[in-house]
């Protein structure tokens, strides 16, 4: 079972057995790629920044909302930190890094928002909206993971002088594995709280699972936005 928990460890296994492998389409995307062998054009990876704090606005606007639908102290404990660390502190890394490329964070706040970006957000946002915690918690859930498990691949045999070393770092961190840990850990709870322990044999398992792999496949859909510059 991979740390990330038991929710996460299944749905992965179902994305790659679905639509051509939707999870290694995301994870090992040519953009993705690019980031690990430092080719990636510049531009291709400031337009995937500006685009990224974009995401990261309604991110955390999905976050909040896990707290509304939060049925217990510890899910609304964790779901607000989750909005703490979005906004204070992701998004000022953000801010930090397109300082270097000089893009100014008021820029950052009023780009305009391509597409396939809010085609994804506002589907998160929907998740939530029309449903209940789970449902926002598995639309969320390739978003948390998929940077994680990229972060730590593209981490081995890391060269020193890639331009996307900081980046890659970031994901890789403990204190972003840790993230990764404790989302897991409150899908698996907050699953096992509205469905039971044995989650398959729910009836509203396979729409859960449908959820997870469509997300997976707009985050596909956002690495080629980003190459579009």
């Amino acid at each position: 079972m991979s740390s990330y928990g038991k929710a996460f460890t299944l749905w992965r296994e179902s994305a790659k057995r679905k639509e051509g492998d939707a999870w290694s389409a995301y994870t090992h995307h040519s953009f993705v790629e690019s980031l690990r062998d430092g080719s990636l054009p510049r531009e291709a990876y400031v337009h995937y920044l500006i685009q990224d704090y974009v995401f990261l606005v309604h991110f955390s606007r999905a976050w909040a909302l896990a707290v509304v639908k939060s049925e217990t102290l510890s899910e609304m404990k964790l779901a607000s930190t989750t909005v703490n660390s979005l906004v204070n502190l992701e998004m000022q890394h953000h801010v930090d890094i397109c300082a270097k490329y000089g893009i100014s964070e008021q820029e950052l706040f009023s780009a305009t928002e391509e597409p396939e970006n809010l085609s994804y957000t506002r589907y998160v946002l929907d998740a939530g909206l029309s449903g209940d915690l789970v449902d926002l918690l598995a639309a969320l859930a390739p978003c948390i993971f998929g940077y994680g498990e990229i972060g730590k691949r593209l981490a081995d045999n890391l060269s020193p002088d890639n331009p996307y070393a900081e980046w890659i770092k970031t994901y890789a961190s403990d204190e972003y594995q840790q993230v990764c840990n404790e989302a897991g850990q409150l899908i698996d709870e907050a699953l096992e709280r509205r469905i039971g322990s044995d989650f398959q044999a729910s009836p509203r398992w396979e729409r859960l699972t449908d959820r997870f792999v469509m997300a997976a496949k707009l985050e596909a859909g956002f690495w080629s936005m980003s190459l579009r510059t």
